[in-house]
């Protein structure tokens, strides 16, 4: 899978928030985006993956059997974000089902072991409403990390963890990253440990 932006922009109102980005993302290679807090980093993320649409430039998408259209690429990624809810009416045993009428998981890895990867096992029948702010980001990246997808985008993926649940993540991507396109969204190294191709949102401005 290559993802190629092309003099690509985005602006909010009159805002430019960044412009004339041209790059281009590989195959099993891992990118972190740095920058500031509203520096932007999350929306070139979302622009990436296909979620907000660009103002100007291209963002497109390939494999080595032809090009993919841009409102089919959701099928060949997962993302963890902060800003992205889970249903809070569900089980975390109905949100993993709910997620797998979507995308399968990896092999080898049911909802059980999802569950116990990530330390949730025994909160298998809890709604999603009682959970505390870490168990919600640990099924997030369970959700995204464990899906069977050759892109892999993580917005800040540490959000809400304490430094049990990031040591988890970092094992999880040790573990479970293979050769997936992995792009980072972070101003925590721990986060983006392991990526050497480093994006600064600051070159676009």
């Amino acid at each position: 899978m290559t993802i190629s932006l092309n003099q690509t922009g985005k602006r909010f109102n009159y805002d430019w928030i960044f412009r004339r980005v041209d790059l281009t993302f590989l195959d099993g290679e891992r990118y972190a985006i740095l920058g500031p807090n509203g520096s932007g980093k999350s929306t070139l993320l979302q622009v990436i993956s296909g979620a907000i649409q660009q103002n100007e430039g291209t963002v497109s998408y390939s494999t080595p059997e032809g090009s993919i259209a841009s409102d089919e690429f959701f099928r060949y990624c997962a993302i963890a974000a902060p800003y992205l809810e889970l249903i809070e009416e569900l089980t975390l045993a109905e949100t993993m089902e709910f997620h797998l009428q979507f995308k399968n998981f990896l092999p080898g890895i049911t909802p059980q072991k999802a569950m116990e990867l990530v330390g949730l096992e025994k909160s298998a029948n809890k709604q999603i409403r009682h959970f505390s702010s870490g168990m919600k980001q640990r099924t997030k990246l369970a959700l995204a990390i464990f899906s069977d997808v050759p892109v892999l985008f993580l917005d800040e993926p540490c959000t809400n963890l304490d430094a049990a649940g990031t040591a988890l993540y970092q094992q999880m991507i040790s573990d479970f990253g293979g050769s997936r396109l992995i792009i980072v969204s972070s101003n925590d190294e721990r986060e983006y440990f392991m990526c050497r191709h480093h994006i600064r949102i600051s070159d676009y401005k």
